[in-house]
């Protein structure tokens, strides 16, 4: 079997995800050839991963000013995409123009420009563009979406999904690069863009028209102010302000988040460890949406960073009955700990009432590893043989675009006052 070749850019939190199931479980199928990064210090980091921790070889590395070199040494299939969310498109798009394929990260990209762009892009080279949403593969959202099929409910008329996000895994988005509307879309974009896809795919039905209400509540300095606090910090690293804080995250107590953060930040500047009760935060924490579908379908959606537990709860409305669906997730800080912890399940219940009969729990046997028991799925759909699937879990570019097309409405939503029509932000090729 030839193996697919495959180079990455951006060797940050969400890298290792990809590179370090390439360097073992799927070595026979797959390889890693190149890094690309605007950070050395970074890059040599995730070369001794692949060395000690996968027993893999390193690989050549590039800065980000050599992403045409590499690709013209190399030849890969495929280019991963684990950078900063606005950066995105460029390596997508020159990546396609180079002759390669495209695994990125979520979101595909952060606005209706950068979108359109790689949509032009993918119709003009006819090259592929996959999108990671490893949600869809999670054992009880597959479930979801089979009993809707079967029409279990019979047709969906509305969707309530309530997200919560805790003080742990939700501040830290507050902490870091996401916190900068610029970089990240905000959350109703970069994490949203999850939650988004999975009603597309659940109900089979794409977002026409969004209307939305957001604010920074909580986090900030301001908010913290208005509470009584007094003391503030810029980071929370050998900061004294820092040493009582809950929500301080101590980079020089965690080795990993050291190597690739705290020992690497005298060549880029980037802090990993920001306070979360700082100025300079630009994004939303309290968000509140409704989306209607092109099958009449609405949805009502909310997303709270703030919350004192992490996970869920959805329901659907159907003609013939109703599903009530909780779920409570395992709380982490992005390449603070496992992998297979992000996203993990704590529990879960998927309950159904049928109009005219007694409601009835359902069972689904769960999988091990994060997001549910997804990542697996996923990883061996990228990088192994993938199986016959009957609900095409596997996300394209035109389901990266209708995920995060909702965000990216909602905030101008947020931003006008004023409902905002998916038509009047992009035109997709036929």
């Amino acid at each position: 079997m030839n193996k697919k070749r495959y180079v990455l850019v951006g060797t940050g939190g969400r890298a290792e995800f990809f590179y370090g199931a390439i360097a073992s479980g799927f070595s026979e199928t797959s390889e890693l050839v190149a890094f690309c990064d605007v950070n050395q210090t970074r890059m040599d980091y995730a070369n001794k991963l692949l060395q000690e921790k996968y027993n893999y070889n390193a690989v050549k590395t590039y800065h980000n000013t050599e992403f045409d070199r590499m690709i013209e040494i190399h030849r890969p299939d495929a280019v991963i995409v684990t950078s900063v969310d606005r950066t995105h498109h460029l390596y997508i798009i020159r990546a396609m123009e180079l002759g390669c394929d495209v695994v990125t990260e979520k979101p595909m990209t952060i606005d209706e420009e950068k979108c359109q762009a790689i949509l032009d892009a993918t119709e003009r080279t006819g090259r592929n563009v996959r999108v990671t949403f490893n949600y869809r593969y999670a054992p009880h959202h597959t479930k979801i979406r089979e009993m809707i099929e079967d029409g279990i409910i019979g047709q969906v008329c509305s969707v309530h999904f309530e997200w919560l996000l805790d003080t742990q895994h939700g501040a830290d988005y507050f902490r870091r690069w996401h916190r900068d509307k610029r970089n990240s879309g905000g959350l109703l974009v970069h994490k949203s863009t999850h939650h988004f896809d999975l009603v597309n795919f659940w109900i089979g039905s794409q977002p026409i028209s969004v209307f939305a209400y957001g604010d920074l509540l909580f986090y900030g300095k301001e908010n913290a102010e208005q509470r009584g606090v007094t003391h503030f910090y810029d980071r929370a690293t050998g900061n004294p302000h820092a040493e009582k804080d809950p929500f301080a995250l101590h980079l020089d107590q965690n080795e990993h988040l050291k190597s690739m953060y705290l020992d690497a930040e005298h060549e880029d500047g980037y802090l990993r460890d920001q306070s979360v009760f700082s100025d300079g935060i630009s994004i939303e924490d309290t968000m509140g949406v409704i989306v209607q579908y092109n099958n009449k379908a609405v949805l009502t959606y909310s997303l709270n960073a703030y919350m004192p537990w992490e996970g869920y709860r959805i329901a659907f409305n159907g003609t013939k009955g109703r599903i009530e669906v909780e779920v409570i997730e395992n709380s982490y800080v992005n390449s603070g700990g496992e992998k297979s912890d992000e996203g993990a399940l704590k529990g879960k219940t998927i309950k159904v009432f049928p109009t005219f009969a007694a409601p009835y729990e359902v069972e689904v046997q769960e999988m091990h590893g994060g997001h549910g028991g997804g990542d697996p799925v996923l990883l061996n759909d990228i990088f192994g043989v993938p199986q016959e699937d009957r609900f095409k879990r596997a996300a394209n570019h035109l389901d990266g675009a209708r995920s995060i097309l909702t965000g990216i409405a909602a905030n101008r939503s947020i931003r006008t006052g004023l409902p905002v029509r998916i038509d009047d932000l992009i035109k997709f090729h036929n």
